[in-house]
């Protein structure tokens, strides 16, 4: 108590206030973590009696659930690849060139992310129906990138409005053509921004569980989507498991990001003028 007597008033209140933010953050992943590897585990006992990886194990070694992980990521990786060779061109466009309606264009890509998301999907999923994408790779792939357009599309805008147009220009003035310029000026400095971005649509699409749900099943079922009969079907332990699979990627790529590429480049993204 001698330590909090010392402390100013201002600086009391201020850790009491960070310890409850990181009780409420971290509390659950730290359950998470006890209830993946108990063995058991009863109320009103604080910590499990027994430690096992029985859970970690069936999830494992279970075909099924083996091949929703793999289809998660590489779905993942092939929503960011198609995402990235989308919506760079368009940031781009929004970033550096005034034409009409601007803004309006601009603000839809919000709306995706605007209204709910299985409104939306339904929508989306009656064109699918029409043009035979449901129940096909293609079609789980369209729904996600339908879900990342925001990210794709902000993020980079605002890298590339942060560009300063004196850099370009005094490479254009040494002689240097407007594609060099931008793949060694532009595109480096815009890098950090697109790099977040990338991020973010990884992850959001790794989380999609809505539009597979609507458009792959029964032939595509992805991590999330497996977690829902886990959870219904089997015990805690076991969806904890998939939990930790699932939040690992967040925590690993999002600590990367703030590593390597510094707060400033996450916190600006979404300031676009």
């Amino acid at each position: 108590m001698w330590y909090f007597k010392a402390l100013p008033r201002g600086k009391i209140i201020e850790f009491f206030i960070v310890a409850v933010f990181c009780l409420f953050f971290f509390g659950p992943l730290l359950n998470l973590v006890l209830l993946a590897f108990s063995g058991e585990w009863r109320y009103p006992s604080k910590l499990p009696s027994s430690w096992s990886l029985d859970w970690w194990k069936y999830v494992f070694g279970n075909d099924q659930i083996v091949h929703s992980i793999l289809l998660s990521f590489s779905i993942a990786t092939i929503v960011t690849i198609v995402s990235i060779i989308i919506c760079i061109p368009a940031a781009y466009a929004f970033a550096r060139l005034q034409f009409p309606l601007r803004r309006v264009f601009l603000f839809s890509f919000l709306l995706t992310n605007a209204f709910p998301k299985m409104g939306l999907y339904v929508a989306v999923g009656v064109m699918f129906y029409k043009f035979g994408l449901m129940n096909t790779f293609v079609g789980v792939v369209l729904i996600h990138v339908i879900n990342t357009l925001m990210y794709m599309t902000w993020i980079p805008s605002a890298a590339f409005k942060n560009v300063q147009k004196s850099q370009e220009e005094a490479a254009r003035d040494s002689g240097a053509s407007p594609l060099r310029v931008f793949w060694h000026i532009t595109l480096p400095i815009a890098a950090p921004g697109i790099i977040v971005a990338s991020i973010f649509t990884f992850l959001s699409s790794l989380d999609e569980a809505q539009g597979t749900l609507l458009v792959g099943i029964p032939d595509f079922q992805t991590m999330p989507v497996i977690m829902y009969s886990i959870i219904a079907d089997y015990p805690a332990n076991a969806g904890a498991v998939f939990s930790i699979i699932l939040t690992l990627p967040t925590i690993v790529l999002l600590l990367a990001a703030r590593k390597f590429l510094g707060s400033d480049a996450i916190a600006g993204g979404f300031q676009m003028k």
